[in-house]
């Protein structure tokens, strides 16, 4: 199980480059960065522009039939101080359907995606 630092923490922003390609939605980066054998806290998926980290893995175990694995941790705040934050981890057993509701999301992001 690896901590967060990945490759998918390289952002760029949309004035660096303008490409044909549709950006992966927020579920999907999230997602694809668990499976990658990556955890997340609710500070590390800023990085990836997840805010609201808890909703998004709610909506992929409640909408999508994913078990995550839960660990609480004290992290250091922006001021230092420890505060509770929980660390969410995909386990092996849930790579096969992750990798196909992965694909299904960026099927329908394609589908999705207007004509220019």
């Amino acid at each position: 199980m690896k901590k967060a630092s990945s490759p998918i923490h390289a952002e760029t922003s949309p004035s660096q480059g303008h490409s044909n390609t549709t950006p992966p939605s927020k579920i999907a980066r999230v997602l694809g960065h668990l499976l990658s054998g990556y955890t997340l806290n609710r500070f590390e998926a800023e990085r990836i522009g997840d805010h609201c980290l808890n909703s998004t893995i709610s909506t992929l175990a409640n909408s999508y039939g994913l078990t995550f694995s839960r660990t609480p941790e004290k992290v250091p705040n922006r001021w230092g101080i420890a505060c509770d934050v929980i660390r969410y981890h995909l386990p092996e057993s849930e790579h096969r359907r992750a990798h196909i509701v992965l694909r299904m999301l960026s099927t329908r992001k394609a589908r999705c995606k207007p004509e220019v």
